[in-house]
């Protein structure tokens, strides 16, 4: 199964990260040709997890009901073609609409993986495989920065701008991903006739024993989404998307200020999602290995804190990449543990509601963490206090995570192989 559905998916998400973000290296020109301040950038740039938080839950609940396969295919072929279009835009206004649009065309697709990878993989594989997906994010951002710098180059090819030249071009892979899909991704495993009968039962038997877990939830009904533990882990996702984006959006303008080329811009600011790609494998690794979910939640998201803080003070550009790779590290060695926690407790519809709520009510620090950023950029004209709030975010959320009493969140079941789930720390 992971040899078949984890590289398709990865892609996918590839794309997807990519399309979200490659408007921060847009960014480097585009401002100045479309007369954009940096915090209109940065409200522009969040209000796309507006719309992608508002659209979420009824996206995956669709999901659950229609099946993945055609509709992670219609979020691909639609966000494709506006991704496409923000080559358009000529204001702020425009700009506005467009990541508003953007937001809607994406929605459910993320919490739409979490949800589909819990109807193949029982509950003590998921930190790796989530890991694997997740290390697409990084690695958009190691590939797609150094693409991005180059296609920036193009400025007056054909009459347009480098950074239009790289809306478009960044927005096929979306629509042939959109096509892949639709082929070839299978609904649930009763759909997978690459799996041997005796290998389809085995699956049936253990994720039926998630499903009946004393503490799994099924219900999707108000009060289920109202859980505390789904409103815990809301914060947590929160604070942990805060520090994500914030930085991501902003990054490469941080890095531009050295005095580089864009060329450079990007190849530089792919150095913290290089370890961020590693982190997304190997710690989530381990925490399979160690059957632990709290701890390994929990320290990334401190040392990501402590880290971005510690940038602010240092003027030397190697001294603040080297604190910022290593909050690169945290940031994405945390997100793919977290999402081992809701799987834990909820299942079947509740799984669909809960893990939307939570990437819902989380992403929308997508919004508050760049246009924060954009707005006391233009009130200091430094980026540091932007990155300590971020720092502070992270830090309230790495604490709640260890705050919150197993009893409240539990941190995951770990595979014995028949015998009792082992309950995980």
């Amino acid at each position: 199964m992971t040899r078949r559905l984890v590289p398709l998916l990865v892609t996918c998400f590839f794309v997807a990260y990519l399309d979200r973000v490659n408007v921060s290296f847009a960014a480097l020109t585009m401002n100045r040709d479309i007369g954009l301040s940096s915090a209109a950038f940065g409200l522009g740039a969040g209000l796309f997890f507006l719309s992608y938080s508002l659209f979420e839950i009824p996206s995956n609940l669709f999901l659950a009901r229609v099946g993945a396969r055609r509709w992670i295919a219609r979020i691909m072929f639609t966000w494709g073609l506006v991704s496409g279009a923000m080559a358009l835009v000529t204001d702020a206004r425009s700009f506005y609409v467009l990541r508003l649009v953007l937001g809607v065309a994406e929605a459910g697709f993320f919490p739409g993986i979490i949800y589909y990878l819990t109807l193949w993989f029982p509950s003590s594989h998921r930190a790796r495989i989530t890991g694997y997906f997740m290390a697409a994010v990084p690695l958009s951002t190691v590939i797609g920065a150094p693409v991005s710098g180059v296609l920036l180059g193009m400025n007056g090819v054909g009459g347009m701008h480098g950074w239009q030249w790289m809306f478009i071009l960044e927005a096929i892979p979306s629509l042939v991903m959109s096509v892949v899909i639709s082929h070839y991704l299978p609904d649930s495993p009763r759909d997978a006739s690459w799996l041997a009968p005796e290998a389809r039962r085995w699956l049936t038997e253990r994720l039926e024993a998630d499903a009946a877990s004393p503490s799994a939830s099924h219900s999707v009904t108000l009060r289920a989404l109202l859980n505390p533990r789904v409103l815990a882990l809301s914060f947590v996702y929160f604070g942990a998307v805060a520090t994500m984006y914030g930085m991501s959006f902003f990054l490469p303008q941080i890095v531009k200020a050295f005095g580089v080329t864009d060329v450079q811009t990007g190849l530089i600011s792919a150095i913290p999602y290089v370890a961020g790609l590693c982190a997304s494998v190997y710690w989530s690794r381990r925490s399979d290995r160690f059957t632990e979910r709290r701890f390994h939640t929990a320290a990334p998201l401190l040392l990501a804190s402590t880290s971005i803080a510690l940038s602010t003070f240092l003027p030397n550009p190697v001294a603040k990449m080297a604190a910022l790779t290593v909050a690169g590290f945290g940031i994405f060695g945390c997100l793919p543990v977290f999402w081992t926690l809701p799987t834990a407790f909820l299942v079947g519809p509740a799984a669909a509601g809960g893990i939307a709520l939570i990437n819902s009510i989380g992403n929308v620090a997508g919004f508050v963490g760049p246009f924060a950023m954009g707005w006391m950029h233009d009130a200091t004209g430094s980026y540091s206090t932007g990155l300590l709030l971020l720092a502070a975010l992270g830090a309230v959320a790495g604490g709640v995570v260890l705050w919150v009493s197993r009893a409240q969140l539990p941190s995951g079941r770990h595979d014995t192989g028949g015998r009792s789930p082992r309950a995980v720390r």
